[in-house]
């Protein structure tokens, strides 16, 4: 199962989004302004990559923040920072089977997918 996290009118998440369907790949869209997230997503994505990669700290929403909020931001809060300001989570998050991948490029997404064919391929021989 392939799933995509972001915000829909995210221009990096429109990007990725199309590379999907022009490649012709399954997958379900969650916004997480609308559709929301929780800490145990949260925590599931934490498992697999670092919290200063899911943190963006480029956007308009981390820089607005004090700066003592800032300094004090790390592994041990992070998640109660994102639940509470979902827009710092870096988009789009992408979940394979809980393969989980922050960015997007379309070079990474080739060799995302070329990785998992080869792998199928490989599995049914």
């Amino acid at each position: 199962m392939v799933t995509l996290y972001g915000i829909k009118n995210c221009d990096t998440i429109k990007k990725a989004r199309n590379w999907l369907n022009e490649h012709g790949i399954d997958y379900r869209f969650h916004d997480y302004r609308a559709d929301g997230i929780d800490a145990e997503t949260i925590e599931q994505w934490l498992l697999h990559v670092d919290w200063e990669i899911l943190l963006n700290r480029r956007g308009t929403t981390w820089r607005k923040l004090e700066p003592e909020v800032q300094a004090a931001t790390n592994r041990d809060n992070v998640v109660a920072l994102l639940l509470e300001y979902p827009a710092m989570i870096k988009r789009p998050v992408l979940d394979i089977d809980n393969v989980i991948s922050v960015g997007f490029k379309s070079e990474y997404y080739e060799n995302i997918f070329n990785s998992l064919s080869a792998c199928n391929s490989k599995s049914k021989s």
